[in-house]
């Protein structure tokens, strides 16, 4: 069964713990198996890579790496971090903020 996550990819969310504390960024990719995010700007690490097409000279490059789920908060529209619950409307569940009520699309 695959786990239910209350981050998504494309939504806004600020690192509550560890080297990047206080920081935000957008969701580029959910990893559900591992409960991990990549988060953009976040958890930058160094890679280095062989000359290819793309980068002719090779060399080091700069890359975001995973964030575990339980280090992530979601933002809401008014820009809080906040905890989300999940509730059914019309036969649709829908998530929403737990601290200001409001539907987060």
């Amino acid at each position: 069964m695959k786990a239910k996550l209350k981050i998504k990819k494309g939504d806004t969310v600020k690192v509550i713990t560890g080297a990047d504390k206080g920081k935000e960024g957008k969701v580029i990719e959910i990893f559900t198996k591992a409960k991990r995010a990549l988060v953009e700007g976040i958890s930058m690490v160094s890679k280095h890579t062989k000359p290819n097409a793309t980068h002719p000279q090779g060399g080091i490059v700069k890359q975001e790496s995973a964030v575990h789920i339980s280090n992530l908060m979601l933002v809401d529209a008014k820009g809080n971090a906040t905890r989300v619950g999940r509730k059914e409307v019309k036969g649709k569940i829908e998530r929403y903020s737990k601290k200001s009520g409001e539907v987060i699309k």
